[in-house]
């Protein structure tokens, strides 16, 4: 099997479909970076090359699996247990307590997730919710995690970690109050595997799953990898969907500045906190 740099035309090929289909960026000189992770599916499906890959794509009479695994394979999945730790700070100590004063009369929260990945960051703020705010617990709790990314989401539903997944960011003490040590790996308990619902869905196409309004809305270190028209889209549709005084959360490296004004910094700044802008 060949393992040499891929072609420019196959390069520019798979660009432009994880472009087309995700929404995704992959700027010039990460071939290397294509090579990797198709070498993988090029020596499952028995083919010579990547170029053979991208030959059988091309022809139209490729199964849908195939091309669905090559999308799969071009999104990007880092992700660790309490991430950068500040949102979640913020999220315990502000966004959390301001939310449930508002909703007690309800009893109604609702959660997305819009980049699970393989589910450290919504199983989180589960466990954050299980151990400070239990009456939650007795509330309407809506938690939904969505990624594109089927491999990973079958990972998040397993709720199983391997040793360096779990020594990434989550404290001593909540690994022994929530998971179960099973092999090499830890087993994640079902109470908090059991509060994510977890869908299929492609923030660059139809949002089927996601309707309603949201109080919470997590899309942190995902909107980089997106060109601006797809970052743009993405941000109006979260802001209709928004609760008005409802909260989202960004990555440390992402701001709203040039995609959509109607949103402002939030609980100081901190954290990546975005809230609706008062209408002037």
């Amino acid at each position: 099997m060949s393992t040499v740099a891929v072609a420019k035309s196959s390069f520019g090929w798979v660009r432009d479909l994880v472009l087309t289909e995700l929404g995704i960026v992959l700027d010039e000189g990460k071939d290397y970076l294509v090579e990797s992770r198709l070498l993988p599916i090029v020596k499952r499906e028995g083919l010579e090359s990547i170029e053979a890959l991208v030959l059988l794509l091309k022809t139209g009479r490729a199964p849908v699996a195939l091309k669905r695994a090559v999308l799969d394979a071009m999104t990007t999945n880092e992700t660790t247990f309490l991430r950068d730790t500040t949102p979640f700070e913020v999220l315990q100590t502000s966004v959390l307590p301001k939310l449930i004063e508002a909703r007690r009369a309800k009893r109604k929260l609702r959660i997305w997730y819009a980049a699970t990945s393989t589910g450290q960051e919504p199983y989180s703020v589960s466990m954050i919710i299980n151990d400070h705010f239990p009456e939650l617990l007795g509330w309407n709790l809506e938690q939904i995690g969505t990624d594109v990314s089927r491999h990973a989401l079958d990972r998040a539903k397993a709720g199983r970690f391997s040793q360096l997944e779990v020594n990434r960011g989550l404290p001593a003490k909540l690994l022994i109050k929530h998971f179960k040590k099973e092999g090499q790996d830890w087993q994640l308990n079902d109470n908090i595997r059991k509060m994510i619902r977890l869908e299929e869905m492609n923030l660059n196409g139809a949002w089927p799953v996601i309707t309603g309004t949201y109080d919470i809305v997590f899309i942190r270190n995902v909107l980089i990898y997106f060109d601006v028209p797809a970052k743009k889209k993405i941000m109006g549709r979260i802001y209709d969907l928004l609760a008005p005084d409802g909260f989202m959360f960004l990555g440390a490296a992402e701001t709203t500045l040039n995609l959509d004004e109607r949103f402002t910094r939030a609980e100081g700044g901190r954290g990546g906190c975005y809230k609706r802008a008062e209408p002037r």
